[in-house]
């Protein structure tokens, strides 16, 4: 094994991902895995089969850098007809997930210097794609269990060198949308400190209770200072197939362009075609999908209660944070052990999340993007949870 010393300076400080640590311990000890947030059932047959139509169709040769034309035509249409949201197809670069959209964006957009504003508990890739543009992270801490923003505390975060906001609603991991009155907050700032927004929607159509996800570059002002980003994987369940999305005004996707040539170059040829016919799904197809994790949700946030375990609930995504706070475990990581090896849950600790980890260190995420049958056996062993320290 070559010693640490030919490891690049830029990468010593950022340790494995959680959700391999936690993933290694869930198939060590057997555990039910409510950590990593992919479904663990089929993606639509309808779907299924454009991926194969297209392979046999013989689109399996590079697609275009910036993304087959069908697709990005498509995703204009769904912007326009979801969200009233006018971009032109040549303004859409198509990435390998919607996590090399964002790398791509930060460094076509972030220099050396430039302040980039963070929403924590954030999404663990937005840090590391910050500092190794040379970025500064600033955080704004989201706190439960409302997870609201107050206008004067975010605007004391800006600077004369914030360059970029990163937003990510519906929010991963805490399930918050941000309310229009929210994001009309963070737009004045944007405008008025002339700042970019990049703002992950991955989790657009997973909403409930009359919650509404609203595109940032819908407000006034925001369209030409606006990348939206988005993904085929959470919506349609096809998370391997890495089929990403960056849309904004030309200068911007121009930068987001430059970098992904040279990152990923380009996604999979068939499933891009495919991605472009499942965008085509109908408003039942979305109304069918959030209904379907409201159901999930619900009997998840029900045997979290049933184990004396207190969740905060979600608006949106597939995630449930839950309050740890009086357990008597002396940290998330703890819990998140405890909850692997000995009851046979597997949860993600949120504390990797925050820049100061005692933030998130009285709570734990749960995924229910899972069958019936996994929620039902992971419903099972949380019942045994009391046998844990108090």
């Amino acid at each position: 094994m070559f010693p640490m010393s030919y490891m690049a300076q830029r990468m010593r400080r950022f340790e494995p991902s959680i959700f391999y640590e936690m993933t290694a311990l869930a198939n060590r000890h057997g555990a039910v895995n409510l950590g990593q947030g992919f479904p663990d059932f089929p993606c639509p047959d309808f779907l299924k089969k454009a991926a194969v139509d297209a392979i046999n169709g013989n689109i399996n040769q590079y697609a275009p850098s910036n993304g087959r034309l069908n697709l990005r035509e498509t995703i204009a249409w769904k912007l326009q007809t979801h969200y009233g949201y006018e971009v032109d197809p040549q303004s859409i670069t198509v990435t390998h997930g919607a996590t090399e959209a964002i790398f791509a964006a930060i460094l076509g957009l972030v220099d050396p210097g430039d302040e980039v504003v963070l929403f924590e508990p954030y999404y663990e890739s937005y840090v590391p794609c910050v500092e190794i543009a040379g970025g500064t992270p600033r955080y704004y801490t989201l706190r439960p269990p409302g997870w609201a923003i107050r206008a004067d505390e975010l605007a004391s975060i800006f600077s004369p060198r914030t360059k970029l906001v990163l937003l990510n609603t519906p929010h991963n991991p805490t399930g918050k949308v941000f309310s229009p009155a929210e994001l009309q907050v963070i737009a004045d700032l944007c405008v008025a400190n002339d700042v970019v927004a990049l703002v992950d929607e991955v989790y657009e159509h997973i909403v409930f209770d009359g919650a509404r996800h609203v595109p940032m570059a819908t407000l006034p002002g925001m369209a030409e200072r606006t990348v939206t980003i988005s993904s085929l994987g959470k919506t349609f369940s096809v998370t391997g197939w890495k089929v990403g999305w960056a849309a904004g005004p030309p200068e911007l996707n121009d930068a987001i362009f430059r970098g992904h040539q040279f990152i990923t170059f380009a996604g999979a040829a068939p499933f891009q075609e495919a991605a472009a016919i499942a965008l085509r799904s109908t408003d039942e197809y979305y109304r069918r999908l959030a209904a379907m994790y409201a159901a999930k949700r619900d009997y998840l946030l029900t045997a979290l209660r049933s184990a004396g375990l207190t969740p905060i609930v979600p608006q949106g995504t597939y995630f449930i944070m839950v309050d740890i706070a009086d357990l008597g475990f002396s940290d998330d990581v703890e819990f998140c052990r405890y909850l692997t090896a000995e009851i046979g849950v597997a949860a993600i600790p949120p504390s990797a999340f925050y820049h100061n980890p005692v933030d998130g260190s009285k709570l734990a995420r749960f995924a229910f993007c899972k069958s019936e049958a996994t929620l039902e056996a992971a419903a099972n062993r949380l019942m045994a949870i009391g046998s844990g320290p108090r």
